[in-house]
């Protein structure tokens, strides 16, 4: 068509040829950018599907680990991970696609469709994203973001060998890697699979690479899940369990034993029986299965256990051999006796007391001593002294066998310490004149273990310059207040001679008061 010279009919029908391909190709290009915009609706209808199942699947997963914590909580835990760590990054391509219609003036159908024929032209994101043979700063950050994804999942994986194959997946779905182009050459991920193109393709992408993200929160819950039935056989599932040649070891003695791994079993035993005894399984089994012994110990020494333990397996019976030890230790012949707040006891203030016999019953313990009486509970004793400056107790105990078994431990009896005058919580206080005029005066014990209310019942008062002022009660009366009306600003008022008295004992004068008046 193009040689030698052409009619002007010739010329009209190349021209008509030429409009008609020009339509060909127009119509064409519609098409596929239809295409595209149709693929991006299944891909949205299909992040909306996985969006609800996975949701259920994380619900499931939570619910699980409230019933069953020990085969669950692992799971559902690194399953609400990977569910914060997609969600994120889902809205962040979320915003990227949001920015491909702001950017390109792109107005949605009256229906909410994408005007996919009007999306043709990709310059927006490809002045975005790249700079030459360059990314901008804009798409350096789509590209940091989107392997901070990678890393966060993969990081929930970690480095458990039953992950290889998911992480090997999931790196797949995400290659990031450089791609060889049609001409042989090596282009960025971003550029080979961005530039260039129409902006309903690229927007199409993302939403592909949204439909991914669901698709790895999937693959990931249904790896959680399958992990927990694998449960049963981890070895993580294993306790170390200590068993000891004997169960009792004298002082100075080496412990001699093993350690092994094992698990408690809750499977129901057809038969049960030591030393050639039946056990009634009916009394014997509790609910983790275990079988409770109940059996007379023999003479002083060490003793074995022998017996089997028979279940049913495949129709069979079958016997597992028990064997074990223990230590017969002699009868005690010893008391226990202390007391529950310290070394010593106080004299006419209730001081409670536990003492016990080793290996006898509480009902077969006797104590007596000076002020010793029985109180409610376990061992529980109170004693009240009044004379002297020590106190013994004496416990007998009566074994099984009938023998009597006698002890004894000797206390030292203190008076209740000197207490501290104060006002305002001070022994020492700095306060206003009215404070002080008004103030009460109280007798402390301090650091004592005992709680013994005292109650001040008189004092003097002494101010510079004044003679000493004889008050009762705990106030200043009158003549103490004209006293302190006359009193210097920066002089010391002295509180002495402070008696108290208490609902048990006599108590002595308390210390002093020395009192700075601030006005």
């Amino acid at each position: 068509m193009a040689g030698g010279k052409q009619s002007a009919r010739q010329k009209m029908i190349n021209l008509m040829y030429l409009v008609f391909i020009a339509m060909i190709a127009m119509t064409m290009s519609k098409e596929v950018l239809s295409a595209f915009g149709l693929m991006n609706a299944k891909f949205v209808r299909a992040n909306e599907l996985a969006t609800s199942s996975n949701m259920g699947m994380l619900e499931g997963l939570a619910l699980k680990a409230e019933e069953k914590p020990e085969e669950f909580r692992v799971a559902s835990n690194n399953a609400t991970q990977i569910n914060t760590i997609s969600e994120g990054f889902f809205k962040y391509l979320d915003s990227q696609k949001a920015l491909i219609l702001e950017k390109g003036k792109f107005e949605r159908e009256e229906n909410g469709d994408l005007p996919s024929e009007e999306m043709d032209k990709g310059d927006f994101l490809d002045e975005y994203w790249f700079t030459g043979d360059r990314l901008t700063k804009a798409g350096e950050a789509f590209m940091e973001r989107l392997n901070k994804y990678k890393a966060d999942v993969k990081a929930i994986l970690g480095d458990d060998i039953k992950y290889e194959t998911a992480i090997a997946n999931f790196d797949k779905r995400f290659d990031t890697n450089e791609v060889v182009n049609n001409d042989g050459k090596k282009q960025q991920w971003l550029d080979y699979h961005f530039q260039g193109f129409p902006a309903i393709a690229s927007y199409t992408k993302i939403t592909a690479m949204q439909n991914d993200v669901k698709a790895t929160e999937t693959n990931m819950y249904n790896l959680f899940l399958g992990n927990t039935l694998d449960a049963a056989v981890s070895l993580k599932n294993y306790t170390a369990i200590v068993i000891a040649d004997k169960s009792a070891f004298f002082a100075g003695e080496k412990f001699q034993g093993k350690v092994v791994l094992g698990k408690y079993a809750n499977v129901t035993p057809t038969g049960l029986s030591i030393g050639g005894q039946s056990i009634d399984l009916n009394n014997a089994i509790d609910s983790t299965g275990a079988a409770r012994l109940d059996f007379n110990v023999g003479g002083v020494g060490e003793q074995e256990i022998k017996g089997t333990f028979t279940f049913l397996e495949d129709g069979k019976p079958l016997e597992i051999p028990i064997k074990g030890n223990y230590v017969v230790v002699p009868r005690p012949n010893s008391a226990t006796i202390s007391a529950d707040k310290m070394n010593v006891v106080y004299r006419g203030v209730v001081n409670p007391m536990t003492i016990s016999f080793a290996g006898v019953p509480d009902n077969k313990v006797r104590a007596t001593g000076a002020g010793l009486k029985s109180a409610s509970g376990m061992g529980k004793y109170t004693m009240v002294p009044t004379s002297g400056r020590e106190v013994t107790i004496s416990v007998s105990a009566t074994l099984d066998d009938g023998s009597n078994v006698n002890d004894k431990a000797v206390f030292r009896i203190k008076d209740i310490p000197k207490p501290a005058g104060q006002m305002a919580g001070k022994s020492d206080p700095k306060l206003p004149r009215n404070n002080v005029a008004v103030g009460k005066v109280e007798a402390v014990l301090e650091d004592f273990d005992f709680d013994l209310p005292l109650t001040v019942t008189g004092f003097k008062m002494k101010v510079e310059g004044k003679p000493s002022v004889v008050c009762s009660g705990n106030r200043l009366n009158g003549a103490a207040k004209s006293a302190l009306a006359s009193a210097k600003r920066g002089s010391q008022v002295q509180i002495f001679d402070i008696k108290s008295r208490s609902n048990g004992p006599a108590i002595k004068p308390a210390s002093p008061i020395i009192i700075t008046l601030t006005n």
